[in-house]
């Protein structure tokens, strides 16, 4: 149930391998919300490697710390994550996106996946979820914890706030939420759409504690959580991020909210994040087509 607590170097060699199979499966399964993948990668594997407590043996313990993805839409980075953590086989998630899988391109309900939580994918529902799972282990009387990664785009919903005020009224000391802060949704840019800015500020007034910090740094993260350890308020980190982090020509472009990457832009992806050629693995294998 302990955190494998991995080193800086292992958990950025982790999310290299990572993302080159979340790029490749967009190649060959013809989904989207690459970028959204991306930006949120980092956040994902230092939560599962060196924070949640799980048990991938028995992933429905009772104790267990439980994880929701409010950004549905990020999901196939979440599952690459769950494969490579040990929930089950990378070799599954060749079945990504054809008829009669598991795997969509948002998280299914839990009874049809080790390692979900809650099926999400609906904007603005995944804070009251785990507002709910964190309040019921005060009932239950069992020592989890629960995290959950908003975007920004999904901070327009209602719901978020409704859930912020309860959190903070009900002082839901063990629900912590990272802002995947890359500055845009599908649309357009974040704050053009939505006054967000200053967003760190309207989770503190919300009576949350929160710090702002590079969504991309491990060193980061790790001291942002630590410092708010021993608060008993909910916890919100802002986590500024890039869209498209670590392929260069993804960066920032929010074509890539909805653009399928072609077999070349999959074997420069792998270049840029030095996977060796013999793990590309494009050849044999056709992208599926959805009409």
């Amino acid at each position: 149930m302990n955190p494998t607590t991995l080193s800086i170097p292992q958990l950025e060699a982790l999310s290299r391998t990572i993302r080159f199979r979340t790029i490749r499966n967009s190649h060959l399964s013809g989904t989207p919300h690459l970028g959204s993948c991306l930006s949120c990668t980092d956040l994902l594997v230092w939560l599962y490697w060196n924070i949640l407590r799980l048990n991938t043996k028995e992933p429905k313990t009772e104790q267990r710390d439980r994880f929701i993805l409010s950004k549905g839409h990020a999901a196939p980075v979440l599952f690459q994550v769950l494969a490579e953590r040990g929930f089950y086989s990378p070799n599954v998630l060749d079945a990504y996106g054809q008829n009669g899988s598991v795997f969509g391109e948002h998280p299914p309900t839990p009874d049809h996946l080790a390692g979900i939580e809650a099926a999400t994918g609906s904007l603005g529902h995944g804070l009251p979820m785990a507002l709910g799972m964190a309040l019921a282990s005060r009932i239950t009387q069992q020592p989890y914890r629960v995290f959950a990664i908003l975007g920004d785009g999904e901070c327009n919903e209602g719901a978020v706030w409704e859930a912020a005020l309860m959190a903070s009224a009900q002082k839901a000391s063990n629900l912590t939420i990272f802002v995947d802060y890359n500055k845009w949704q599908a649309t357009g840019r974040s704050n053009e759409i939505l006054g967000l800015t200053p967003l760190a500020e309207k989770w503190k007034a919300f009576g949350w504690s929160c710090l702002e910090i590079n969504g991309h740094s491990f060193e980061e993260m790790e001291s942002a959580y630590h410092s708010l350890s021993s608060d008993n308020r909910p916890k919100a980190i802002i986590a500024n991020t890039l869209k498209g982090k670590g392929i260069e020509f993804m960066e920032d472009d929010n074509n890539w909210h909805y653009r399928i990457p072609t077999a070349d832009e999959v074997r420069q992806s792998a270049s840029l994040l030095n996977i060796p050629q013999d793990q590309i693995q494009l050849d044999g294998r056709k992208p599926i087509s959805h009409g």
